[in-house]
């Protein structure tokens, strides 16, 4: 069985911090890793310098760091932190109170949701596949250029 890391309790400037850099730089979205997969929480942050993902990592404690492949020759090679499942959720508790964007409603939705239409074991009713449906659709309705 996987050992997962938690979440450092983040200072509040560091909260506020990283709440900047996902609002000018991140992501937080729903998405499958496999095709006919649910989908999942995932937060991340995209970047061409490694020093502010990995003092993002280092302070959050959990994550991970991957390198993207330029797709042309004279694109800057860039990296992305991401965090997903109730590690993202456990960040986003920390760090809601301080986006400035959309991404707050987004963050709102599933700190609200997410755990109670997520069951640890997969296992949907047919009600609660329903109102996960409900719930995405939601989600993806906000986008930038919505206000808080």
């Amino acid at each position: 069985m996987a050992i997962y890391k938690k979440v450092s309790k983040l200072m509040e400037i560091d909260a506020a911090y990283i709440a900047g850099f996902i609002d000018a730089d991140g992501t937080i979205t729903l998405s499958r890793r496999h095709k006919n997969e649910n989908r999942q929480l995932v937060v991340s942050i995209s970047n061409t310098e490694h020093n502010p993902l990995n003092y993002i990592l280092d302070t959050i404690g959990a994550g991970k760091i991957t390198r993207k492949k330029a797709s042309q020759e004279n694109h800057t090679p860039s990296l992305t932190y991401s965090i997903s499942n109730r590690q993202a959720l456990a960040l986003l508790s920390q760090i809601n109170p301080y986006f400035k964007t959309y991404k707050k409603l987004r963050s709102q939705l599933v700190l609200d949701k997410y755990v109670e239409l997520t069951p640890r074991n997969g296992k949907y009713t047919d009600s609660m596949r329903e109102k996960r449906k409900q719930f995405i659709r939601q989600f993806f309705q906000f986008q930038p250029g919505d206000f808080i």
